[in-house]
This record gives C-alpha cells, structure tokens and sequence, in this order.
C-alpha cells in the first residue's frame, strides 16, 4: 500500500489528472478500474476521479509494490537528468524564481537529449533541498516565459503550481511589462513606437515582417528608447531598451531589421558584415539582446545586468567610439 497527501502543488486539480501524474506508465483505463474497486481511495473512500483535490486530502493506493513501480514513472538518474550547476539568481520566493540566462542556454529543452534552463532550476531546487524527487511525481517546476537560445537575461520560472498559474496569467494577459537592451546598427536619437504583422515562415524558421494586415499574420507592437550612440568615422551603433509589448517568436530581431536597424551578431536577420567585423574584432557569436527588466503589476521591478559579449561590446564601443548618450 502507498500512501500520499496533498500539497500546495496538487491541491486544486481534479483527482483522476493526480492520478495519472502519479502513474504516469499506467493506461487510463487502469486507473479508473482501481478507482471502481476501491484500490484506490480518497480520504478512505471511494471515489470516481472527478472530486477537487484540497491541501491535506489523503490518497491511498492499496497496490503492491511491484505494480506501483510498473506504473511510476520509469527510475531515472536524477544527477544526470537535473544537473546543478550554479545559477545568476535575481530573485526568489516561495513562489517564483528569476535568473539571469547566460547567451547560449535553452529555456526549455528542444530535443528530448537538450539540457536546458528548466533542468538547471531543478537541479538548484533539488541541491537546496526546496524540492524532493518524490515531489517530481506530480508536479514539476518550469519557466514561465521563452527566451531564444542565444538571447540573455531575465527568465521566470514557477516553483510552485502557484506561482506557474499566476506567472502565465500575468504574462498571458501583458500585465508583466518586459524591457530589452539589444545593440543595433545604425542611428537612433528619438524614442518612438512601431507596429506591424509577423507571419512565420515554417520552413526557414524565420519571422516575416509586413506594414499591413496578411492572412495569418499576427499583430505585433514595441516601444523602443535609445541609451547610447556610438560613432566612429566609418561606422554608427545604437545601444537601445526595448519595451515588448506583444511577444512573438524573433519579434524584436525581425522587426528592428525590417526597418533597417539589424541587432549586431544577429545571423538570422543581421547584416553579415557587422557581425564579420564584431566577431573578428571582439568575438562576438551570438546577437546582442538581453532582457534586461520587468516590471511586476504590484510595482515590483527586477533588472538584470549585461553579461558576456554583450558588456565587453559596450566597453569597447564606449571606450573607442565618440559616445552620446541618451537619458
């Protein structure tokens, strides 16, 4: 016989999805034949499946262990599967956890064999002991918000089902305001606003940029503000925050380029001989964007300093290049 309670992270879901978390290996119809006999009970009765779970409700699986484990998600190496490794941790509560993503990290895995930002947070969690691998059963923590691969900063993940239902309220309706810094070729000295329509081009992964409305086009907005301008005798860059006010796959990339302000390092949608002469110069591989701050809608704002190649682009621009900046 097994025996589970119900935490902060089960409650409020109906029993037969616990159920099927919980013996993630067994058929469904399994699941509700034991429930029909009674091999499986809710507060020691019996029950079809459909009930609210509430904190504290006791399960009971009267299953030998044998069956259990056949049933259980198959045994894996957690060490192997949730590596640590340290994190740039911006914030935490019981609730939610903000870290800095370094350039070159997944949010989420692409294939099945990808480490990615959501193991690493498991991992930490597992190495300070705020999860357990027996909590893995039926509730998993994960990032709330996609960063590309190559693109830094601010990534949220929910620790808690709490915190994962109100982060993906919050982002789903745009309450979370999301700010960029990304360098870019080119002069910009006014702040201003720029809309359009992203249709996907599937087959080349890329985003597709029209001034009007296209069949299956999606609408998208952002504000943009410079910081900084750099200026040499043969080249101009643009040190700009980027306020996302929708979020598209590649928008920020794909829409800046579209008006002839590409990110430098940008292979996708950048132009080829400022990325050569960064990647020359200052070894620069990925694009130049970083999510930089959010802004929270009880007020709460977190910012996420420029790492890597991002801030040794900076320093150098600032360093050689006449520099006006912009407040």
């Amino acid at each position: 016989m097994q025996e589970f309670h119900i935490g902060k992270n089960e409650k409020d879901q109906r029993f037969d999805k616990y159920l099927k978390k919980l013996l993630s290996e067994a058929p469904g119809s399994f699941i509700y034949k034991m429930l029909r006999k009674k091999n499986i009970t809710l507060n020691g009765k019996k029950a079809d499946g459909s009930e609210k779970l509430m904190l504290g409700d006791e399960v009971k699986l009267f299953l030998s262990d044998e069956t259990f484990q056949k049933f259980s998600e198959k045994a894996t190496d957690v060490s192997s599967q949730y590596p640590y490794l340290p994190l740039d941790i911006i914030y935490e509560d019981d609730d939610i956890l903000v870290i800095n993503k370094p350039m070159g990290m997944l949010s989420q895995k692409a294939a099945a064999g990808d480490v990615s930002a959501n193991e690493y947070i498991i991992g930490y969690l597992l190495r300070q002991k705020k999860l357990t691998e027996s909590d893995l059963r039926t509730f998993r923590p994960s990032v709330c918000n996609r960063l590309d691969r190559n693109t830094s900063g601010l990534l949220i993940a929910g620790k808690s089902l709490k915190g994962l239902q109100d982060m993906a309220k919050q982002l789903n309706d745009r309450s979370v305001e999301k700010y960029y810094q990304c360098l870019v070729k080119g002069k910009i000295t006014e702040c201003s606003q720029a809309e359009g329509w992203l249709s996907k081009d599937r087959e080349n992964n890329q985003a597709v940029i029209s001034r009007q409305e296209l069949p299956g086009a999606k609408y998208i907005k952002m504000g943009y503000m410079p910081k900084a301008v750099f200026i040499s005798e043969e080249q101009v860059y643009t040190l700009l925050e980027v306020h996302l006010i929708t979020g598209r796959s590649h928008q920020i990339r794909a829409h800046l380029a579209s008006f002839g302000y590409p990110v430098v390092g940008d292979g996708k949608y950048g132009d080829k001989q400022v990325n050569l002469w960064f990647a020359r110069k200052l070894k620069v591989h990925f694009q130049l964007l970083h999510a930089s701050r959010i802004r929270f809608p009880d007020g709460r704002e977190l910012t996420a300093p420029l790492n890597g190649e991002f801030q040794k682009a900076v320093e150098y621009l600032e360093a050689r290049f006449r520099t006006v900046q912009h407040k």
